[in-house]
């Protein structure tokens, strides 16, 4: 794939900029790190290894991840894209560019770059990575590599308002103590409940990990609307799932969404579409298509265990 910056017309500018130290280009902090979404695996890693090249002064691998996630059509890589060649961070500044993929994300509602493309006139002129030469392989085996970074998970969480905050710091306190990662349990009550304890479906699941009546009662939680119980509850379920499916999470996860005798009575994911959407999501959340067990486990994990429930 041919990157923007090595084209003809850019090559001898862009060198003779970066000898001269990068006189007459804006100087541009980075902007704030990539949230933790549920991109497709592969482009979050892009739009992050982007976003270290950045911070490293690294303008040609920065702009080169983002277009690779952009091809693929991250809108937080046209972002991301746009914002570096608007402001010319040690490259040469492409105001064409920058409007008309600050427009594209714009348009699809990231809210960034509607400010940014406030005042810019969008055209039809891309840079060259994202129309000339061969798009990098999404490779099947990307999304079974390694799981979330810690740090992009922590990031997000204290980011939560107050009360969301409290509830994922109570996810991530007592998921070890199931041998859940609490980063597949965060994933879990994100697509839930989003942190909200007293989020009801209209299938009457309750609470931050939407636990349906029978659930409840199987892993011995008497009050569902209690944060703690139901957390509780979930990760229970969850570890049993794990269990079940040798974690598995897109089996996991789909058993969690629509029951385990559904997994095993359609071999996989069934092919229900709000289920298939929910394994797409917490696969994204997570990047690893198999559980990653916390270093150890306090001692009420055998009681968690212990609590194994009737039925097949």
């Amino acid at each position: 794939m041919q990157p923007w910056f090595s084209s003809p017309a850019h090559g001898p500018v862009l060198a003779a900029v970066l000898i001269a130290g990068g006189t007459g280009v804006h100087a541009q902090v980075p902007d704030e790190p990539p949230e933790w979404a549920d991109e497709p695996p592969v482009l979050s890693r892009w739009l992050e290894e982007g976003y270290v090249a950045e911070v490293r002064r690294q303008p040609h691998r920065a702009a080169s991840r983002y277009c690779d996630a952009a091809r693929y059509g991250s809108v937080e890589a046209q972002y991301r894209l746009g914002r570096l060649l608007l402001h010319g961070r040690d490259v040469v500044p492409d105001p064409a560019a920058a409007a008309t993929l600050l427009a594209m994300a714009a348009q699809r509602g990231h809210e960034k770059a509607r400010s940014l493309a406030q005042g810019m006139v969008p055209g039809d002129h891309l840079p060259d990575c994202l129309t000339t030469g061969e798009a990098p392989r999404l490779e099947v085996r990307d999304s079974a590599q390694e799981v979330v970074p810690q740090e992009v998970v922590d990031r997000y969480v204290s980011n939560l308002p107050d009360d969301k905050r409290r509830h994922a710091e109570l996810v991530q306190r007592l998921a070890p103590r199931f041998d859940v990662d609490p980063r597949l349990a965060l994933a879990i009550v994100r697509s839930e409940s989003n942190f909200q304890a007293r989020a009801l479906s209209p299938r009457n699941a309750q609470g931050l990990m939407q636990l349906i009546p029978e659930t409840a009662e199987r892993f011995g939680v008497r009050d569902a609307w209690s944060p703690e119980q139901n957390v509780r509850g979930g990760l229970a379920y969850l570890r049993w799932l794990l269990d079940r499916f040798a974690g598995d999470v897109a089996l996991t996860s789909a058993a969690y969404n629509a029951g385990e005798k559904a997994v095993e009575r359609h071999g996989g994911v069934p092919p229900y579409a709000e289920t298939r959407e929910y394994v797409r999501r917490i696969l994204g959340f997570y990047r690893s298509a198999q559980h990653e067990r916390p270093v150890a486990g306090p001692a009420s994990l055998a009681s968690a265990r212990a609590k194994k429930p009737p039925g097949p």
